[in-house]
């Protein structure tokens, strides 16, 4: 099970280095959160959805997504590029009304950097805090990254079938402390988006004053492209 949720732990996150900054999404990021599915590799893409999704089926997914009813996780990088998403989906009823499912992709080239684990873990706080029971992963068996994720978490497999499994997770109740975490974690998640927004305008006034350096110059060079870090 995971550890018990308190603002002191993700405070002390943060401090250590330990901590990756996460938006929560809506509407006006869809644009965003295509580009990221459609810039995944085939294998990706084969993990994330089950089966090879193509272009047109990926993008009937992105304009599927509805963010009145489910919540939807992102990490950014400084070019404002979602580099990681989490899809957290909710019933509107039936018998699995108190289980959210689990989806998650990561950008090959952002793999082992922990940020699979980063979004499972504020998916089950934000699952914990509407009232879910459990968390549910759909996960094909060779996605061993996703099924390493959830069976240390403490999920346990309920079903198992050809070339897939299929597992649940028991969560906590909420609280005073898991309330204020994703509070804490919503905080932070915004300043950092918008410190990267400021950068970025800063970065793409720079690059435009150096082109027009160039031109003057008649330097035909293209500028070294910057860092890439989340």
């Amino acid at each position: 099970m995971t550890a018990p949720a308190t603002p002191l732990r993700s405070a002390l996150a943060v401090l250590s280095g330990g901590w990756v900054p996460i938006r929560s999404l809506a509407r006006r990021h869809r644009r965003r959160i295509l580009a990221h599915l459609l810039a995944l590799a085939p294998a990706d893409r084969y993990l994330r959805f089950g089966y090879a999704a193509g272009d047109s089926q990926i993008e009937r997914y992105a304009l599927s997504l509805d963010f009145g009813r489910d919540e939807v996780l992102g990490i950014f990088n400084r070019r404002l590029e979602i580099v990681a998403m989490a899809h957290l989906a909710f019933s509107q009823g039936g018998p699995e009304a108190d289980t959210a499912e689990f989806g998650v992709s990561v950008l090959q080239r952002y793999r082992g950097r922990g940020l699979g684990s980063r979004l499972f873990q504020l998916a089950c706080l934000h699952a914990r805090n509407r009232n879910m029971r459990f968390l549910l992963i759909h996960a094909l068996s060779e996605n061993q990254a996703m099924l390493r994720i959830a069976e240390k978490a403490g999920a346990w497999a309920e079903e198992v079938a050809e070339g897939s499994v299929s597992a649940r997770l028991h969560l906590p109740a909420d609280s005073w402390a898991s309330h204020a975490e994703q509070a804490l974690e919503q905080g932070l998640g915004e300043l950092d988006f918008r410190l990267k927004v400021q950068a970025k305008q800063v970065q793409d006034f720079v690059d435009s004053v150096q082109t027009e350096v160039r031109e003057l110059l008649g330097d035909d060079r293209a500028p070294a492209p910057p860092p890439d870090p989340t």
